[in-house]
Formats: structure tokens, C-alpha cells, sequence
């Protein structure tokens, strides 16, 4: 895993990281590819909202007869921008991979109002990433931790506190689109 490595600029996980949590700020941080970079300049984060990656998606699954739904994904936040990068990572090599694209990783700063912010929820769908086996994310961030002198407690997905998702794997998410003055390119 020590192929994957953060830009300078964005590791910020050593000053994140207490004891027993990823702290969060109020600043929020959305990773993605910058071949979005100019629609969500001018519409905001949207949930599913990668339209050319839907487009390509949805043509696929036409193709062998499967038939779509109205399935929006929320905004998918973090506390932390070396998060946000590795998510940023992952969607760019997602679209330079189906797109034939030369894409790069950015992050978005998040400063929501209140009212918004107090609907930031923490992503238990996280589940999933720590029930996976050798999952990619999990096992970077393990290794985050330990070169910070901490340890990623393992969690149980069955008897966890649902907060463990936002507070020690760094998943929150949005279920509402963020408009675009909110927003700052890092």
C-alpha cells in the first residue's frame, strides 16, 4: 500500500487524528476528478452526479437487458483532505479508465451553512468497506494510523456505534445537493 501516497499540500490526518477519533471542523471535503470540475463550479455537488460515468453505466447495463432506476447516491463527504484524495484517487482512475481520459485528482473544501451542516450524517454504508476483505481503503488507512502512532480499532459492523464510520474511517455523507457557492477548489 505504500505505492499510494497524498501530495504534500493534503496530509492533514496527523493533525486530525486524537486517540479515539478522525476530529471534524465543520470543514467538510469532497474528492473527485477533474474533468468535473467545471459542473460542479457552476451546479454544485449533485448525488449521482457524474453524468457522463451514469451515461456510459446506464448504456452497459442496457446492453444486457437490465433496466434502470431513479437511485440518487448523497453527496459523499470527510473531514479530511488526505481522505478526500484517496477518494479523488479512485474516481479518477474510474473515469480515465472507461473515459480514455487524462484526468486528475481534486478536492472541493465544503463550508456548509448551518442548516445543512447539521444534516451531514455519518456513512454507515461503510459496512461494506470493512466487511470486504483486504479492502483497499481500509488497509491504507490502517497503515495512516500506524505511521502516526495510532491504531485503527477493528470494527465489528454487527455491534459497532454507527458513528465509528464518520469517526474513525472518516465517512459522512449528505443526502442533499450542495450549491456551488459553498464550494472551494483546493
Amino acid at each position: 500500500m505504500k505505492e499510494f501516497t497524498t501530495p504534500t499540500q493534503f496530509q492533514d490526518l496527523a493533525q486530525l487524528l486524537s486517540d479515539d477519533a478522525i476530529t471534524t471542523s465543520g470543514t467538510w471535503y469532497h474528492g473527485t476528478a477533474s474533468g468535473l470540475v467545471a459542473a460542479i463550479q457552476s451546479e454544485g455537488l449533485k448525488g449521482s452526479g457524474d453524468a457522463d460515468m451514469m451515461a456510459r453505466q446506464l448504456k452497459t447495463l442496457s446492453t444486457i437487458g437490465h433496466t434502470t432506476s431513479e437511485h440518487k447516491d448523497p453527496v459523499f463527504l470527510t473531514q479530511s483532505k488526505e481522505l478526500a484524495y484517496f477518494w479523488a484517487s479512485q474516481k479518477t482512475h474510474t473515469r480515465n479508465l472507461y473515459l480514455q481520459g487524462n484526468e486528475e485528482a481534486v478536492i472541493f473544501a465544503v463550508n456548509l451553512p448551518e442548516t445543512l451542516q447539521a444534516q451531514v450524517t455519518t456513512d454507515a454504508g461503510g459496512a461494506a468497506l470493512v466487511m470486504e476483505p483486504g479492502n483497499l481503503y481500509v488497509a491504507w488507512l490502517r497503515e495512516l494510523y500506524e505511521d502516526n502512532g495510532k491504531t485503527l480499532a477493528e470494527i465489528d459492523p454487527f455491534k459497532c456505534d454507527r458513528m465509528d464510520y464518520l469517526n474513525k474511517l472518516g465517512l459522512a455523507y449528505l443526502a442533499t445537493d450542495v450549491e456551488p457557492q459553498y464550494l472551494t477548489l483546493l
